[in-house]
């Protein structure tokens, strides 16, 4: 059975990024990753994508981008329909979690790496 399918939006090849170590770690627990970015590279054994997803069923967003570059892509986030946002520290935004709670997706404000190291994922 496959696992549900997490989206890491702001993927980065910067081994010393949270994406990165967030990728990773989903990765290393069997968790289906769409490692998402603008910057082409690997995290690991994985590519970092730079096409949006058009016909995976994402469970949860992990955002690895400020507020401010959330905002081109609130309706491909909420177009995707995932059960959950992960709003990691400093990516907090009041605007998309009223849209996503508006939708019926849950919001978190927590660390994914925290979440996955303490069997909170």
């Amino acid at each position: 059975m496959k696992t549900p399918i997490t989206l890491v939006l702001g993927a980065s090849p910067n081994p010393d990024r949270y994406s990165f170590l967030a990728t990773n770690l989903l990765h290393e627990k069997k968790y289906q990753v769409y490692p998402f970015g603008i910057k082409k590279g690997q995290i690991g054994d994985l590519a970092i994508l730079n096409e949006w997803p058009k016909d995976e069923v994402i469970d949860t967003v992990t955002l690895y981008v400020g507020p401010a570059g959330q905002v081109e892509y609130y309706d491909a986030i909420l177009a995707l329909s995932p059960r959950r946002i992960i709003f990691n520290p400093g990516t907090e935004n009041p605007d998309l979690q009223a849209l996503a709670i508006s939708k019926g997706i849950e919001t978190i404000e927590a660390c994914t790496l925290v979440m996955l190291k303490t069997g909170q994922y």
